[in-house]
């Protein structure tokens, strides 16, 4: 779960702003002496990059995070074997780790990858066993990783995204343990995931799938070593040990306040390129300034938490921060019309807009005996509510139109996002609604001075929505509260940090909760996935399981993409709007305010390692 609802005086002078260090550390350890590296740390000021974030972090350990806190961290400390170039649209995957891409079969059930030689871990104290000598990334490590996912004992919400590509022999090597109750046997060969040599693996599949190679570019494939797993035991959530470009500051590191970054050592020298920017002006221009450059371009990302978004617009106006993702609340003041304002401009600030692929929406608990069920009068209360709820006033009235409005799951940016298609979300209705919970039973109490509905047994009709305890949820739940009421449904309010609705979430413990999903391919896929029976307690929090809906998903997942693929994708779409376990709200259009001598970073559809390709100005010594 990526965040919910995403979503302040002249700005000092660059110089004030920045931070030194002692010592600069070199940029790959055993090609610069120490002695040098002083010297440089004299003569060179420390490159800041300042960021905010509106959500606390988990945790650092990519199986067991989803908040866009910790996700973002992760992509810049872990590394995927492929990513997707920075600057391309649409989007087009590329190698990282990999030294080229897959090897793949025509019937997309086998895929080889090669790793590139010499690539190395952060320096820790679990690879001392290694005598000094830094740790090198092997094929080993994917394999070690992937298989972290199918470890009972690992606590994670990702699982399905390898179970629903049956990889060969790793579900029952997982059914094994548990039935067993022994720990998971990582050094068991199956023939879905083996070690080739030191810098191959493969991966063999039990059906095909065209698209398998997108996963291996998610934040969910970054490289753990199982030294630092085995090191950590449970704390290993607070030492993220990768291959990335920068590693965690772990004495600055203030847990739901402060999270810093710096500059990895032992990192490789990568230097940019792009297979083509895309045509928009911001994307042409980054490609001529990041020409020749070497990765990363700051040696330090201060992250900072604030939560309520006034707090942090009026940080970014004071200067505090380099970069801001425009609270929506904040849309037309700082961009009316969609032009930077006048007195931003005044200020240098730049911006950069993008039309997100993510999705807003509720869900309804499958699990709760009064929202879930396949009955009539099931799917007649669940389409009421949608069906009174008004996205449009939501999106002008709370979004202040930093967003278009959903007809259906899937977001802009990936397969299968239908631009012209309209469904019954378009056209809100209180008359209607009104008449479909007449229609099914649910009158309106005698006795009640509201005149709050009741269950068709004439049992009490109590909703329950959950939200963050932020501004933003105390005009969304003003918003439900007014609909709802129209309609005669009674509804209570319940508020928790973001982090622990998803553990209530992941329980089955919410009946309605109202978040945002971001995708992370360029695949229409993961948002149909959302309402996949297998999927329940994970992705799925809906818990919904159709077998009529699992079967289109199942068969337009093996499709390469086209028509015939399009033409199931469409049907499973109409079901989940039949039965709506989930209201899709709409889609955000994100906004980055840049800081003047901000360059970058460029926001990805996709990618979440941001800062790699950043850079500011440099300071005053």
């Amino acid at each position: 779960m990526w965040n919910p609802w995403w979503g302040r005086h002249e700005a000092p002078g660059h110089a004030a702003r920045v931070k030194r260090r002692d010592i600069l550390l070199a940029g790959a350890a055993g090609t610069t002496s120490p002695w040098l590296a002083l010297q440089a740390s004299a003569a060179a000021p420390v490159k800041t990059l300042r960021v905010v974030q509106n959500i606390a972090e988990a945790g650092f350990d990519p199986p067991r995070v989803s908040d866009q806190t910790s996700v973002r961290i992760n992509s810049h400390i872990f590394e995927s074997p492929l990513t997707y170039d920075p600057l391309a649209r649409p989007a087009v995957l590329v190698p990282l780790t990999a030294a080229g891409m897959p090897e793949v079969a025509a019937d997309f059930r086998h895929f080889v990858f090669t790793l590139q030689p010499g690539i190395l871990f952060a320096d820790d104290p679990a690879f001392q066993s290694s005598n000094g000598q830094p740790r090198e990334l092997v094929a080993a490590d994917y394999v070690f990783s992937i298989k972290r996912y199918y470890d009972p004992a690992t606590i994670t919400e990702h699982l399905y995204l390898f179970e629903n590509e049956k990889i060969l022999g790793l579900t029952e090597l997982r059914e094994r343990a548990l039935k067993s109750k022994t720990p998971f046997p990582y050094d068991t060969d199956v023939p879905g995931l083996r070690v080739l040599d030191r810098y191959r693996f493969e991966v063999r599949l039990a059906e095909p799938s065209p698209r398998f190679v997108h996963l291996l570019a998610s934040p969910q494939c970054g490289a753990v070593a199982r030294e630092v797993v085995q090191a950590y035991g449970s704390d290993l959530m607070a030492h993220p040990v990768g291959t990335g470009p920068f590693r965690l500051v772990a004495r600055e590191w203030r847990r739901g306040s402060q999270i810093v970054l710096e500059r990895n050592p032992r990192f490789r020298q990568q230097l940019f390129h792009t297979v083509g920017a895309g045509p928009e002006p911001h994307l042409q221009a980054a490609a001529a300034r990041l020409a020749g450059t070497r990765s990363p371009r700051v040696d330090r990302v201060e992250m900072q938490i604030i939560e309520e978004s006034q707090p942090r617009w009026l940080a970014f106006l004071r200067g505090e921060f380099d970069v801001l993702t425009v609270p929506s609340d904040f849309g037309q003041l700082a961009m009316p019309g969609g032009v930077v304002a006048p007195f931003l401009q005044r200020k240098g600030v730049q911006a950069e807009r993008n039309l997100s692929p993510s999705l807003s929406h509720s869900f309804f608990n499958f699990d709760d005996p009064l929202v879930g069920g396949y009955t009539a009068e099931k799917v007649a209360l669940r389409r009421a509510i949608a069906m009174a709820h008004d996205n449009h006033e939501l999106v002008r009235s709370v979004i202040k139109d930093q967003a278009i409005v959903a007809q259906s799951v899937i977001p802009p940016e990936c397969f299968g996002y239908a631009p012209n298609f309209k469904s019954e979300l378009s056209s809100p209705s209180h008359a209607r609604a009104n008449a479909l919970l007449d229609l099914h039973g649910y009158k309106r109490s005698q006795t009640s001075g509201n005149g709050w509905r009741t269950l068709p047994n004439g049992q009490p009709l109590l909703l329950r929505m959950a939200f963050p305890p932020d501004q933003r949820a105390r005009a969304l739940s003003e918003l439900w509260f007014k609909h709802l009421s129209a309609v005669g449904l009674q509804v209570k309010f319940e508020f928790a940090k973001f982090g622990e609705l998803i553990k209530r979430s992941l329980s089955g413990q919410l009946m309605i909760w109202s978040f945002i999903w971001a995708a992370s391919s360029p695949d229409g896929d993961f948002f149909l996935g959302l309402t996949y029976g297998p999927n329940a307690g994970q992705s799925s929090d809906s818990r919904f399981k159709l077998p009529a809906f699992d079967a289109l998903y199942e068969r337009q997942r093996v499709l390469p993409d086209g028509p015939e693929r399009l033409a199931l994708m469409r049907q499973a779409q109409r079901l989940q709007l039949a039965y709506m376990p989930v209201i899709p709200h709409y889609h955000p259009i994100e906004t980055e305010l840049l800081q003047p001598g901000v360059q970058g970073p460029v926001r990805h559809p996709f990618n979440t390692d941001w800062y790699r390709w950043a850079d500011i100005d440099s300071p005053v010594a």
